[in-house]
């Protein structure tokens, strides 16, 4: 196999300057002048380069002969192997690309297609030439990795140029997608939850309708809060202490948590970095004027603007004693109007204003406003709904859809 060496196809009238082109690019190794290596030409080559050969290359390089310009014996002895590879090396994260892989061994599948059917049909000419074969081949094979239909019909049909090709190829890339769906879901939808990436898909999953989920039960209760007027060493080892990217600013931590705003991890993180909090010893107890000014000075969006996108982490800050009994004064800082939801709302309704507005964090409040919890990208994905309410039995599922949740029987008074 790798030592045959078949004779390079002559140049015909009815070739194109691509196809003239093509041909001088086959592999000789270890042939002669006028011959090439069949297997050595799909291996030691660019990858497009392969995919244009599979293409365009003629059944017969020389009309009047019957000899194929790859056999099918050369064809098989890369298909499997290089299918093998492309799994092997994008399965331990070798930056080496899915994408022209997959079309290459469509294409490669494909062309053995065609050399099977001119075999069942003895050259009579009643199916296309191989090259189209290899073109739908590619198609299936892409559509079914990625899943893409629509716009991969388009991207082929353009490169192709050749508007006889749409019904093949939408067939082939219906046919892929439907058969790949039928045993998983595509490739990159695999990484994104093998990465547990906090992808939220347009349907939202069955178990939170099945379950008749609320918000109070996807939530993560008790979330990190600061009160207006903080202490610097207080915030500090919050921020130290989680990853959160925002927090609630409630009138009493300790008492009944009123939603007053909410404030970014960057912009605290700002804020201690320049120290812009109150001078040591004043405290806000003895102050009688801050329903009219900040305790602590304020920084300008100016400052914000330069730090923008590398913003300090709170890592790199370093407080001294006296720095950390120092106030800071959240009120300039904080968001007094943030994206909140009851309690009590259903799944599809918090779903849906999470993944429209594109948000990163929403705040669940009861009907007082005050505070119960947050919900985050995390809470709303598909694995951790599944984990939550995995705990329902279906035995006991209709009892559970019907039951009223308590948030909903406090808010009538019967």
């Amino acid at each position: 196999m790798w030592s045959k060496c078949t004779p390079r196809p002559k140049s015909q009238v009815t070739w194109t300057q691509q196809e003239k082109d093509i041909a001088e690019e086959l592999v000789q190794f270890k042939c002669k002048d006028d011959e090439y290596n069949e297997v050595a030409s799909l291996y030691f080559t660019d990858s497009d380069t392969a995919i244009k050969q599979l293409f365009h290359f003629r059944e017969v390089g020389n009309f009047d002969d019957d000899v194929e310009t790859f056999s099918s014996v050369a064809v098989f002895a890369f298909y499997i192997p290089y299918t093998m590879l492309a799994c092997l090396t994008y399965g331990i994260a070798v930056p080496s690309g899915l994408f022209v892989p997959s079309l290459l061994s469509g294409a490669a599948m494909g062309r053995l297609v065609g050399h099977l059917l001119h075999r069942l049909d003895a050259q009579s000419g009643t199916f296309a030439d191989s090259g189209t074969y290899a073109l739908v081949g590619a198609a299936a094979g892409l559509g079914g990795m990625a899943r893409m239909t629509i716009s991969l019909t388009v991207i082929l049909l353009e490169a192709t140029g050749n508007v006889q090709n749409l019904l093949p190829l939408m067939l082939a890339l219906m046919a892929a997608r439907w058969i790949g769906n039928v045993f998983n879901h595509g490739l990159y939808d695999i990484h994104i939850r093998l990465k547990r990436l906090p992808y939220l898909e347009e349907e939202i999953p069955h178990i939170a309708i099945e379950r008749g989920a609320t918000a109070a039960q996807i939530m993560t209760a008790d979330p990190r809060i600061f009160p207006p007027l903080c202490k610097v060493g207080e915030l500090y080892d919050v921020l130290r202490a989680c990853r959160h990217e925002s927090f609630p600013v409630v009138s009493d931590p300790h008492g009944d948590r009123q939603l007053l705003g909410t404030v970014l991890r960057r912009t605290l993180c700002m804020v201690l970095y320049h120290r812009a909090f109150a001078p040591p010893g004043e405290d806000p107890d003895g102050q009688t004027d801050l329903n009219t000014r900040s305790l602590s000075p304020l920084l300008s969006s100016a400052v914000f603007e330069r730090a923008y996108p590398r913003y300090p982490k709170a890592e790199e800050i370093i407080l001294s004693d006296t720095d950390r009994d120092c106030w800071l004064d959240l009120r300039p800082y904080a968001d007094t109007s943030p994206f909140t939801v009851q309690d009590c709302a259903s799944i599809q309704r918090t779903y849906f204003i999470f993944r429209t507005l594109g948000l990163r964090h929403l705040i669940v409040v009861d009907p007082d406003n005050k505070v119960k919890g947050v919900i985050t990208r995390k809470d709303l994905d598909e694995p951790t709904l599944e984990e939550r309410l995995g705990w329902v039995d279906d035995m006991e599922l209709d009892s559970y859809q019907h039951e009223a949740h308590p948030s909903n029987m406090a808010r009538f008074k019967v």
